[in-house]
């Protein structure tokens, strides 16, 4: 089997298992590392390859034509993120917003990590702001990876 249909498979019935729900996730960093090495591991096997072999996580990605892991999680992220904010304001989805915004007294240590924590630092990372996300075919020019 072509290694490109592989990697078409993967892309239409394996990822988005991987990455169901994944845009209502506080995602943190030890996340994105188990999903990528989970990712590459996939990758990896689809393509006869073991870690001896020493070939390069792009060279794989590359050969199967898969986008990392960690980008199509940010762009279903951010996808996510314009559908709520294109909606009203008093619709009951908006109310994601407001979730763990609240100011109530926390404990010692670094601050729990939230989704739109998590969102604004997707949004400074590719450029944007919260105005485009009125302009549909713009924010999603603006979030689209390609494969």
């Amino acid at each position: 089997m072509p290694t490109r249909l592989k990697g078409k498979f993967y892309r239409t019935a394996i990822r988005p298992a991987l990455l169901y729900g994944v845009e209502c996730w506080a995602v943190k960093q030890c996340h994105i590392q188990k999903m990528s090495v989970a990712e590459m591991r996939m990758l990896r096997w689809m393509c006869g390859h073991t870690r001896k072999d020493r070939v390069r996580n792009e060279t794989i990605r590359q050969r199967v034509g898969v986008a990392p892991i960690e980008d199509k999680m940010r762009e279903s992220r951010l996808r996510w993120f314009g559908h709520v904010r294109r909606r009203p304001c008093d619709a009951p989805v908006r109310r994601v917003e407001m979730c763990g915004e609240e100011a109530e007294k926390r404990g010692r240590g670094r601050p729990k990590q939230t989704w739109v924590r998590g969102v604004r630092s997707d949004m400074l990372l590719l450029g944007l702001d919260e105005g485009m996300t009125l302009e549909r075919a713009k924010w999603r020019a603006g979030i689209r990876v390609e494969e």
